[in-house]
C-alpha cells in the first residue's frame, strides 16, 4: 500500500512507530513536499548470514584501502545519496526526509557507515536502527567498490552487534548480486515482529575507530 501524506505533520516519533508497523517514507522527487507510506508486497532483505562478497572484494576490504568511520558526517552522507548520477538519475530524498533523518541521527537512532579515503569521502549509506532490525535506506559510491565495502562493514557490525534483521526495502540487481532476497509482506512482518524485542548493539564495535576490514570481512562472512 501507499498513501500520501503531508510530510510537514511528520515527527522523528511518527517515523518510528511507522517502522515498527512494517511501513516506510519515500517522497516522489526531492522537490515533492509530500510523502508516501510505503508497504511492498515483496520487501527486500539481507539475510545476515548469506552475504555474497567476491574475490576481488574481499581483496579491497582486506587491504584496507578505505578509512571506514561510523556516524562521523550524516548530512555529507546524506547529501551524497541524493546526489544524481549514471545510475541513479533522480532522488526520493525530500527536504522534509532530510529533516526527519537528521533529527533521529541527533537522538541516535539512525547511522551511517562512511568509506574515506586521502580525506575524502567517497562511498557509504546510512539507515535506522530499531530494537534487533536495521532499515538500510540509501547507499552512495564515488569510487568502486566503496560502497560495497560500507555494506560489508554494516553487515559485520549488525551480526557483532546482535541484530536479527537488515531491511533494504527493494532489491535492484546490484544488491541482489551481494545476496539480497525478496520476500513476501506476510513474511516480512513476521521477520521484524521477531527483531524488534531484541536487545541489539549497532556500538558492540566501538564507534571510534572502525573496524579494520580482515576483522569486518571475517565477521560478515562468517
Amino acid at each position: 500500500m501507499s498513501n500520501r501524506i503531508d510530510a510537514s505533520a511528520l515527527t522523528p516519533q511518527i517515523l518510528m512507530r511507522a517502522y515498527a508497523a512494517g511501513v516506510f517514507p519515500m517522497a516522489e522527487n526531492a522537490q515533492d513536499a509530500h510523502l508516501f507510506w510505503i508497504d511492498p508486497q515483496l520487501r527486500g532483505i539481507f539475510p545476515l548470514d548469506r552475504l555474497i562478497v567476491s574475490g576481488s572484494l574481499a581483496k579491497i576490504i582486506r587491504c584496507d584501502r578505505f578509512e571506514m568511520r561510523i556516524d562521523h558526517d550524516f548530512d555529507a552522507v546524506i547529501d551524497a545519496c541524493a546526489g544524481k548520477g549514471i545510475e541513479r538519475p533522480g532522488t526520493w530524498i525530500n527536504q522534509s526526509i532530510r529533516r526527519l533523518y537528521r533529527a533521529l541521527f541527533d537522538m541516535g537512532h539512525v547511522h551511517t557507515v562512511e568509506a574515506w579515503r586521502d580525506g575524502a569521502l567517497v562511498g557509504g549509506l546510512y539507515g535506522l536502527a530499531l530494537g534487533g532490525a536495521f532499515f538500510g535506506e540509501s547507499m552512495f559510491h564515488r569510487e568502486t567498490g566503496a560502497s560495497k565495502v560500507a555494506l560489508v562493514h554494516l553487515v559485520a557490525r549488525l551480526r557483532r552487534g546482535g541484530f536479527a534483521l537488515l531491511d533494504t526495502q527493494f532489491v535492484t540487481p546490484h544488491l541482489a548480486s551481494l545476496g539480497a532476497v525478496e520476500i513476501s509482506r506476510a513474511e516480512y512482518h513476521r521477520a521484524l515482529a521477531a527483531a524488534l524485542p531484541v536487545g541489539a548493539d549497532f556500538y558492540a564495535w566501538p564507534k571510534a575507530g572502525a573496524v579494520a576490514g580482515k576483522a569486518a570481512l571475517a565477521q560478515a562472512v562468517l
